[in-house]
């Protein structure tokens, strides 16, 4: 029963700050342009390694998400600078990811970690910048997801909750739940003091994280309630700000998209900046910055073993619950439909999320020959409706960071 408890406390705390960041990602999806990322991201520079990381913090779109757009980039003309900057920033955060730190963790995490994110991904980016002297300076087109036209406000209203509360919600709701369910589980079976082992060796602490989060995938929504339930078990706050940046950002799936699609040496420096960074900046917290700061009255060890649910909370949550279910039905449903004349079946592997499906249709519709593409994301199949080259379809997917089954 405390399982339980534990779980709902952590979901009411977070669902208003969630459905909050759900409606303005889908704000943004619907508002804003394609063209302004496609303008500010196909420069290159340090201006434009600024910009990717500027632009990259308040996008909701996870690791695997933002693969596929990073590559796009590369491809379009982008700078290594500037994808590997966008690359870094955009895991870490979102504004999605933003307030529910703020909801779990209080104001100083929820300031800092889009700091840090900027931080990391400037110097990343620089880096990258400097070991590519030969940057390319054409103004090409950046294949970026663009919300589909709408010919009046009304039509936007509903693209940006569409996208917001459905499709926001299938790319990170897995994760979300995972993660609510191993903090629940850490908080009541992790015997408090557990970690206090390490509070003379933040250092080691924060490697012992690295070492489990970069394995690890986590969204950068899903590691906050893992922090959380860490540092109620003596897991002092730098070591649990790491598990924050390295969780989301730094993983097998990207660092092998990120060696294939930008080179080897961009990995490294990619998985080097997110790690060292990560660790400088828990330093930073566990050794300057006021222990108070990082203390929320959940951290303090209330509201664990009883509920502790207002009403709006509980409207709140009932909602999120409501468009979890939702998406997942919507996500793991494959929708069966009759072969077409000239349609192609072909599977593709390694997509995630509702991002890698757009990446992939958007591409594909491109190729000559092709009328309409429709992916499903549960199994892969994708149907191409036309008479494209095959080689062409291949080299698309696998441009992109996927393969072919």
């Amino acid at each position: 029963m405390e399982f339980i408890y534990s779980l709902i406390n952590m979901i009411a705390e977070m669902a208003p700050y969630l459905l909050l960041g759900f409606l303005v990602a889908g704000v943004l999806y619907a508002f804003v342009p394609g063209k302004f990322y496609r303008n500010h991201l196909s420069r290159p520079g340090a201006w434009a390694v600024v910009k990717a990381a500027l632009i990259g913090v308040p996008l909701p779109l996870c690791s695997c998400g933002v693969l596929p757009t990073a590559v796009s980039l590369r491809r379009n003309g982008a700078s290594r600078g500037a994808s590997t900057s966008f690359l870094i920033a955009t895991p870490q955060t979102g504004i999605d990811s933003i307030a529910a730190t703020y909801s779990l963790l209080g104001p100083a995490f929820a300031i800092i970690r889009p700091v840090a994110a900027l931080a990391t991904a400037f110097i990343g980016g620089m880096l990258v910048n400097r070991e590519d002297k030969a940057n390319d300076s054409c103004d090409m087109e950046v294949d970026t997801i663009d919300a589909p036209p709408s010919r009046n406000f009304a039509g936007r209203i509903k693209d940006a909750l569409r996208y917001g509360f459905v499709e926001m919600v299938q790319n990170i709701g897995k994760w979300l739940i995972i993660g609510l369910v191993i903090a629940a589980a850490i908080t009541v079976f992790v015997p408090d003091g557990f970690f206090t082992f390490f509070a003379g060796y933040p250092l080691l602490s924060m490697i012992a994280v690295v070492m489990v989060a970069v394995p690890m995938y986590v969204c950068s929504t899903g590691s906050i309630p893992i922090a959380l339930s860490l540092m109620l078990k003596g897991l002092s706050p730098g070591a649990a700000f790491v598990l924050l940046m390295a969780g989301p950002a730094a993983n097998f799936a990207s660092i092998i998209i990120v060696s294939k699609s930008l080179g080897k040496k961009t990995a490294a420096i990619y998985l080097g900046t997110i790690v060292i960074g990560a660790i400088a900046i828990g330093l930073c917290i566990d050794y300057f910055m006021p222990r108070h700061w990082f203390t929320t009255p959940m951290v303090a060890g209330h509201a664990n073993c009883h509920l502790d649910v207002g009403l709006f909370s509980g409207i709140c949550s009932a909602l999120l619950v409501i468009l979890l279910i939702n998406a997942l039905i919507r996500k793991y449903t494959s929708h069966k439909s009759e072969k077409m004349e000239n349609e192609q079946t072909i599977t593709v592997k390694g997509m995630t999320c509702g991002h890698c499906k757009a990446m992939v249709e958007k591409n594909l519709a491109k190729l000559p020959g092709v009328e309409s593409v429709t992916v499903d994301l549960a199994s892969g199949l994708t149907k191409i409706q036309g008479n494209p080259d095959p080689a062409a379809v291949r080299e698309v997917i696998e441009d992109l960071g996927f393969s072919m089954g």
